[in-house]
């Protein structure tokens, strides 16, 4: 079977599990493609098992601007064939929240060299390069992955200035405090590296800001 022809099977799979409900909410919500079935990540997970892996599938996939080709474009995609610019491309085409977490979760987080390009990506000015880049950290923390001092410094350095940057960048603000959160939880010592990295935000104006201290601090203090 060809690409183009295994695509037509995949499509056809997408009409039946069809959930016009969900697609309208997740319209409604801002989630804007060419087209989405709105099927449950579940059900695409169950339909990517029914094929190999394969770089040229993935690609064409991703290519539509279709919800549900993109997402199993992030479970069908080895690895091992994803160089760093392709990733990059990835990332370019991410526009929405869900799309960022998904790739993050199923192939951003899995790739050798996942913390080279999330330290890239968090230092990068757009919206969701820096999105990727925490959510791939976070995935990274999550896995048990650690820091030495200076790459410690460079994160804390960096999420604190895109969290006090909060409301000019919510996403990646958001992103940023889920990877805080994920890094506190491997231990002590990043625990109180993070809360004297972040000391400044209980020290600002904002009220918003100040929460965000306090909420790290009652964290860590369970």
């Amino acid at each position: 079977m060809t690409t183009h022809e295994t695509i037509k099977e995949i499509k056809a799979q997408f009409r039946l599990f069809m959930n016009g409900v969900a697609s309208q909410s997740m319209r409604e919500k801002g989630l804007n493609y060419k087209l989405n079935f709105g099927i449950e990540l579940p059900r695409l997970k169950e339909i990517s098992l029914r094929y190999e892996k394969n770089h040229s599938l993935a690609g064409e996939l991703w290519k539509e601007n279709i919800r549900e080709c993109k997402i199993l474009a992030t479970m069908l995609q080895p690895v091992e064939t994803f160089l760093p610019e392709i990733a990059d491309i990835w990332v370019e085409d991410i526009h929405q929240p869900e799309l960022a977490e998904v790739t993050c979760m199923n192939l951003f987080q899995h790739l050798p060299y996942a913390s080279t390009k999330a330290f890239q990506w968090m230092a990068d000015e757009r919206e969701y390069f820096q999105v990727c880049g925490y959510l791939t950290i976070a995935r990274l923390f999550m896995r048990g992955g650690y820091l030495n001092e200076r790459a410690e410094n460079e994160f804390l350095d960096q999420a604190t200035a895109t969290l006090t940057d909060s409301k000019e960048n919510y996403r990646p603000a958001q992103a940023a405090l889920t990877a805080v959160r994920m890094y506190i939880r491997l231990g002590k010592s990043q625990a109180q590296a993070t809360l004297k990295a972040t000391s400044s935000l209980a020290h600002c104006e904002d009220k918003y800001l100040q929460g965000i201290y306090q909420q790290l601090k009652d964290e860590i203090a369970e």
